[in-house]
This record gives C-alpha cells, sequence and structure tokens, in this order.
C-alpha cells in the first residue's frame, strides 16, 4: 500500500544536530583540540542520522548536498573554484584551511566577531574573512561570492557528488540539492560596480554541466536547484538567462530531472518565465504565497511534476491539516494526483529540529508549535489522508483540529483591555508635542553640551565573567543578591571609568541583558522561550528566537530599576536602552494569526509604557534601538510602503510621549540608507547613530542629499574589528562627516554595541575617541 503513498519532499533540513553537535565539533576544530578526521567524522555522522531521521518519518524524496559545515553559498564558491586570490588557492582540491579562511579569515587570530546584534564581519590580520549578508529576508546569513572581469571557473570541489554517493552506500536514493547559478551569480559582488556576474554565466555553466554530468553517471535521477531569485523583481537580461541555463542543462545533461525551486515568496510576474523553462519538476512556496496557486494551475503543462510548498518552513506554528487538505485535494483534483509531490515552503534550515526536546514548555503553547521533525510528519499525514483517505489519520487530524480550536479561544493568546487599547490609538499618540526644530532649542539648552557630543551605542563588553555570573545565576550556584550585587558592581565600574575619560553622555552598559531581543521577550507577556530551538543564524553563530505566540502587554517596567541605580553614580546624562519593536518582532518567531503590523503594534505600545516610565523616573534620553527595521523589507519593491509605513509608525508610537525635552535616540546596523532615507526621516529621532566607520562616511550621502534635519551619529570605530584606531582616523572619519553635515547635527560613538569586544582593545579605541572630539572642539 505504501509504495503508491504521495511523495513527501524536503528541501533541504537543519544541519547542526539535536545538540548542536556542528558548532562544539567546528569550533573544537578551530581551537586546535581535535583534528580534520574527527569534525569530517562529525559531519558523516549528522548526515547519516539526518536521513535516517527523514526515512523513518515517511520522506519519500530525502535531499543530498543540503547539509554544510559553514554555509551553502560557500560550498557553491569553492564548488566553482570562486575564491578569492588573497587566500593563496593554486587549483587542485579545496582544503579546510582555505574554506575556514573563506569563512573566517586567516591567520589563526580567527574569531567569529559579531556585534551586538549577531552581524559579523571578521577582519583578521592576512587575509579577512568573505562578508557575509542575509539570506534573502531570512535571518540566516551566507557569505558572498567575489566575482571579477576574468573569473576563470572550474570544478575545485565534489561535493554534491560526494554526498550523493555516501547517502548511496548507506542504502538512500537522495535527491542532491544545487543552487542555481543565475541565483548564485547574483547573490554575488564584485570590486566593480559597472560589472555585471551576469556575464560570467556561461563559464559558470560548464561547471554545473560537469556536476550533473556525474551526478547522472552515479546513479541521481532527480537534481534539486534552488532559484529563489524567481520571487524577485526580475530585469530581463535576468529572465533570459534563467532561460539560457536551463536550455544549456538540458541540451548537455539529457538524461537528468530538474526540480526547479523557488521559495520565499510567489513567482507573480516570474511564473511565464518559470513555466517556459525546460525542467521536469517546480517547487512552489505557498506558505508565503497561497495565491499563486490557482494562476499554476491554470497555466502550467500538463507533463510538470509539481512540488507544493504547502508547510511553512520559515516558521514554528502547528498546521491546520484539514484547511490544507481541502486545497491540497482542490489541487489533486486539477492537477492529478501521480504528478504532485508535497514539501515545505522552503528547506527547514529556519526553524528547530524538534519539538519533543523541549519539556519545560507551556503545554497549551507547545500543543500549538511544530518543529523540523513536526513539519515532516505533518506532511506524511497529509501525503496518507491523500492516497488513503481522511479515515486513515482520524486521529492526527482530530488532534490538529483540537489544537487549532484552542489557539483560537485561548485566553493565553487574547487579552481584550489590549484589543480595546489598541483600537484607541490615534493620530495624536504618534506625534511628538513640538517639531525637531523647536525640540532640538529646548535639548540644547537643557543639556548644555559641548559640540561634537561624545557616547557610546549602549553595551560594553561581556567577559568571561559577566558571562560565568550569569551562567551560576541560571543553575542556581549564585543567588539573586550575589548576582545583582556583582552586577552592580560591574555597572558602577563602567560608569565611572566612562566619566575618566570624558564622555558626555554615559550609558549602564547593560551586564544584565544576556541578549537585546530576549531580555525584553522574557519581560513581556504573549513570548516564550525554548531551551534546544536552536537555528543557524550563520557557521557556528545558532540563536534561540523568541517565539511571539499571544497578545503582548508589559507587566511591570523592565529596565527603570538599573537605568535609576547607574544614573545615581553620575551627574552626567545616562541614556536609557530599549529594544524597538520592529526589531523585537524581526528578531522572533511571530504568530501567524494577526497581521505582522498588529504584532509590532502592541510591542509598540508595550515599550511605549517603558518610556513613559523612564521619563517619570528622570531620563532625559532615551535611546529605542531599530537594529533590524531595514533588515525586514519586504523582497519585492512594491511591499516597501505599506512595510515602512507600519515600522515606522509602529517606533513613532513607542517614543513621542515624551516631553520636548526629553531626547530620544535611535540606532540603525549597517544598512544602505539612500532607498529608504524618507522613512527614517518620519521615524522623527532626535539623534540617529549608525554604521558607518567601514563606508567611510559615504552612508551619510543619503542625509546630506535629503538635507535630513535631525541630529547624527555616524560612527567613527570599526567594533567588528579587533584593531584600535588612532585619534587622527577618528579625526579624519569625522571630517568627512563634516563635508556632509553641519557641525551643530553631529554627535561622536562607535559603530554599534561593545558587547563582543575585549576590554583591552575597547580602553585605548575610547580614549582616542574623545581626543578626537576635543581636537575637532
Amino acid at each position: 500500500m505504501t509504495a503508491s503513498l504521495l511523495p513527501v519532499a524536503t528541501l533541504g533540513t537543519p544541519r547542526i544536530g539535536p545538540r548542536r553537535e556542528l558548532k562544539f565539533a567546528l569550533e573544537s576544530f578551530w581551537a586546535g583540540t581535535s583534528d580534520e578526521k574527527s569534525l569530517l567524522e562529525t559531519a558523516a555522522a549528522l548526515r547519516a542520522a539526518n536521513w535516517a531521521r527523514q526515512k523513518s518519518l515517511g520522506v519519500s524524496v530525502i535531499p543530498s548536498n543540503d547539509f554544510s559545515l559553514y554555509d551553502q553559498v560557500l560550498d557553491t564558491s569553492v564548488m566553482v573554484g570562486a575564491i578569492p586570490d588573497i587566500y593563496g588557492w593554486k587549483g587542485g582540491r579545496v582544503s579546510l584551511a582555505t574554506y575556514f579562511a573563506m569563512a573566517r579569515g586567516a591567520e589563526g587570530k580567527a574569531h567569529d566577531d559579531g556585534c551586538a546584534h549577531g552581524h559579523h564581519h571578521d577582519q583578521v590580520q592576512g587575509a579577512p574573512a568573505q562578508e557575509m549578508t542575509k539570506w534573502f529576508d531570512t535571518n540566516y546569513h551566507y557569505m558572498v561570492p567575489e566575482f571579477h572581469r576574468d573569473q576563470v571557473f572550474q570544478l575545485a570541489s565534489r561535493k554534491p557528488i560526494e554526498e550523493y554517493e555516501e547517502a548511496k552506500s548507506l542504502g538512500y536514493q537522495t535527491r542532491p540539492v544545487l543552487i542555481g547559478p543565475v541565483t548564485f551569480l547574483k547573490l554575488g559582488k564584485s570590486a566593480d560596480p559597472a560589472f555585471n556576474p551576469l556575464t560570467l554565466l556561461d563559464g559558470l555553466l560548464q561547471v554545473y554541466v560537469e556536476v550533473l554530468r556525474e551526478l547522472s553517471k552515479c546513479g541521481a535521477e532527480w537534481i534539486q536547484i534552488d532559484e529563489p531569485c524567481l520571487v524577485l523583481d526580475l530585469d530581463d537580461a535576468t529572465r533570459a538567462a534563467l532561460r539560457h541555463t536551463y536550455a544549456e542543462i538540458a541540451a548537455n545533461v539529457p538524461g537528468i530531472k530538474i526540480m526547479l525551486a523557488t521559495y520565499f515568496g510567489a513567482l507573480a510576474d516570474n511564473l511565464e518565465t518559470a513555466l517556459s523553462l525546460p525542467v521536469a519538476g517546480l517547487h512552489v512556496d505557498l506558505a508565503r504565497a497561497p495565491e499563486q496557486l490557482d494562476a499554476l494551475i491554470a497555466k502550467i503543462s500538463k507533463d510538470i511534476v509539481v512540488s507544493l510548498g504547502m508547510i511553512d518552513g520559515r516558521n514554528v506554528w502547528r498546521a491546520d491539516l484539514t484547511a490544507m487538505l481541502d486545497r491540497l485535494d482542490f489541487a489533486v483534483k486539477n492537477l492529478g494526483r501521480e504528478r504532485i509531490q508535497i514539501a515545505p515552503s522552503c528547506s527547514l534550515l529556519h526553524v528547530p529540529i524538534d519539538l519533543e526536546l523541549e519539556d519545560h514548555l507551556d503545554l497549551d503553547v507547545k500543543s500549538w508549535l511544530a518543529f523540523s521533525v513536526q513539519k515532516i510528519s505533518e506532511l506524511a499525514t497529509l501525503s496518507r489522508a491523500l492516497t488513503m483517505g481522511r479515515e486513515s489519520v482520524v486521529d492526527a487530524l482530530a488532534e490538529a483540529d483540537q489544537a487549532a480550536v484552542a489557539r483560537e479561544t485561548s485566553t493565553k493568546i487574547h487579552n481584550a483591555d489590549l484589543a480595546r487599547r489598541v483600537t484607541a490609538i490615534d493620530e495624536a499618540m504618534r506625534r511628538r508635542g513640538s517639531p525637531f526644530a523647536e525640540r532640538v532649542r529646548v535639548q540644547r539648552a537643557s543639556f548644555g553640551l559641548p559640540a561634537f557630543p561624545t557616547t557610546t551605542i549602549g553595551s560594553f563588553p561581556q567577559t568571561a565573567e559577566v558571562r560565568n555570573a550569569r551562567a551560576a545565576h541560571t543553575r542556581g550556584t549564585l543567588s539573586d543578591t550575589q548576582y545583582r550585587e556583582f552586577l552592580r558592581q560591574e555597572t558602577a565600574r563602567t560608569v565611572r571609568w566612562q566619566e575618566e575619560i570624558g564622555l558626555d553622555v554615559l550609558v549602564h552598559g547593560e551586564f544584565e541583558r544576556n541578549d537585546m531581543v530576549q531580555y525584553f521577550g522574557e519581560q513581556l507577556s504573549g513570548f516564550t522561550f525554548t531551551k534546544h530551538g536552536w537555528v543557524q543564524s550563520y557557521g557556528s553563530r545558532y540563536v534561540r528566537p523568541p517565539i511571539l505566540f499571544g497578545d503582548v502587554t508589559r507587566p511591570q517596567p523592565m529596565t527603570v530599576e538599573w537605568w535609576r541605580y547607574a544614573q545615581s553614580l553620575t551627574d552626567k546624562p545616562m541614556k536609557a536602552m530599549l529594544t524597538g519593536p520592529v526589531t523585537i518582532l524581526n528578531w522572533s518567531f511571530v504568530r501567524d494569526d494577526i497581521p505582522r503590523s498588529e504584532a509590532c503594534r502592541q510591542i509598540a505600545l508595550a515599550i511605549r509604557d517603558e518610556v513613559i516610565d523612564l521619563e517619570k523616573a528622570g531620563a532625559r534620553m532615551i535611546q529605542i534601538d531599530e537594529a533590524a527595521l531595514r533588515e525586514g523589507l519586504p523582497l519585492r519593491r512594491a511591499g516597501w510602503k505599506a512595510y515602512l509605513d507600519w515600522t515606522v509608525d509602529s517606533f513613532r508610537l513607542c517614543s513621542s510621549a515624551v516631553d520636548d525635552t526629553t531626547q530620544i535616540h535611535t540606532h540603525m546596523c549597517y544598512s544602505e540608507f539612500n532607498d529608504i532615507i524618507d522613512a527614517i526621516a518620519a521615524m522623527d529621532a532626535d539623534v540617529i547613530s549608525i554604521e558607518t566607520s567601514r563606508s567611510k562616511m559615504e552612508l551619510l550621502d543619503a542625509f546630506k542629499s535629503y538635507k535630513y534635519p535631525n541630529e547624527i551619529g555616524p560612527g567613527v570605530y570599526d567594533i567588528h574589528s579587533p584593531r584600535v584606531p588612532a585619534p587622527e582616523e577618528m579625526k579624519q572619519l569625522l571630517t568627512l562627516a563634516r563635508q556632509r553635515l553641519s557641525d551643530s547635527q553631529l554627535w561622536v560613538n562607535p559603530d554599534c554595541g561593545l558587547k563582543t569586544r575585549k576590554w583591552e582593545e575597547v580602553r585605548p579605541a575610547l580614549i582616542n575617541m574623545v581626543a578626537a572630539a576635543r581636537e575637532l572642539r
């Protein structure tokens, strides 16, 4: 009977291991405490366990080459020999040393440097790491390929072939996964801005054809080629490149069947292009874009296998299986059973591995969730229901129905008082008392700061001592009183030191905070946290995103007490530090039963209450970080305005309840500001600090041409690097800033929080920063 079950496919699964085995193996190898052999053995064991787990859960189309030691885009760069000269590769097989130099920088000094927000740009003596950026609109980061005009591609790693053969030797017929050539070129960059990487396509295709031929020879029947660029706004040249690519593959590797995978959005105006390609199968994302099913059914040719991405591969909610079956019945009726596969919407890389590991979650909340293992089981249930009738899975469907109903009505999720409060939001709540031109006069008179005032972004180094104390407190070996006393001493020492070196506006250092989102989520209702819900951010850096499951309220003040203590230690202004609503939202798994904009507005009201309480306690400078505002932008331009409208609205809602004399600061991580400068101006923060040191202040051009009126702190110290810049270097950066903005607008600060740096780097760097500002005065 099972032989004819509707095929269940996965596009990729988490590679980190249920207990983070990959992280510990990598870090041990990098530290020199284990050798290459044991790292590769751990990797092979993880792959074998992954294949076995999928088979036992009912997956019939199992992927291979979805595993990576660091990143799948880096694997592709290495496969095609796109290895910049700086890494000293001379051809032949690429060594692990070269691979990790590209990932982390070379010379043994390499270590993952992230700013407080988990961005990462290693700078090491010798060869720096490749640049890293977000994979589409996810919170996963990939290593950006580098291309140049006379780029020569060659097969430099047989990883896809080796992992296919490895699976085969264990008894699994897999579908190898490759990143599509067009997406790969579009994800890359060139030092020459006028150069278009798509001109390299023909050379690249030769390597792809070679890989596909080898896979075919080894017995692979189907290959999954991922072209998520098909959900972006594409120009005609890119569409032509896609047609050329798949025509070449069809002509040169006739025996192989291609499953073209698209995900993270709708094909929309690229549907015709996708349907014109000579491929055997097409995967579409019906979690992000359920509306595209009808158009697909109407237009797809009769001989193409359709992979329906039903289960959301990017969020952690249990599926409503009955509703899904109704939609699948419609698809089966119109497409025919023999040409359908069911799958998650995208790779399951973006969700945690197994909900069963969580033994402390609220049981109701747990019953509404599904991680990777559970999502695969849901697909298996759908497959059985479609093949053998719903009565064959009656218990599983009843359980899913029950969870859906409970979630819809639970008082743990829905708060009537909050609903009334949201309805009552009016225009006045989103507007400061006076325009900036009037506020700035009052603020300058009130603070009496010198020209080029100096400050930092908020966090100070979280040393091993700080982390150990937190761990001891979590374990219960350090009492509440002892931990609190430890934190007070750390804070007092940091405040005193800032005074000694002459900073104008101080911060308390944030030693009590584990993470800029988790710290707030743990104090707000509507959030829950996992113990093992790790997801890969990049390389060996994994995060456990908060799960936002219900209405968000703030039961009591979250930061007032620490701010009050820090301010009591000094006469200088002490900034209060908050994480903004958009960043809290974008770095969490967000409930899917209300629009994201609505969830964001709820968080904004909670932060607004905190801002009001801080002002009542005497805080006159309040910083609300929106590190992740830009990275949440929709993949297509058409969606930008709506997103920026509600995100700016949420920021104004949380920041506008204060007096004219209270100065609202915000901080944004490395971003291109040109295309969102209107939105930044609309936020109406009194002071914005931004990361600019690496761009040599070029990011300020956007503010200059816009005639941005409010105050700006352009970063003059790159905190992603252990290097300590000299006062002269910072002065040069400030001189560049002064060419773009008026002196009265400028603040002087580092690029980002200092949480990940060491005190021995931070001390001299900040002393130099203060010296540079004084010289300018």
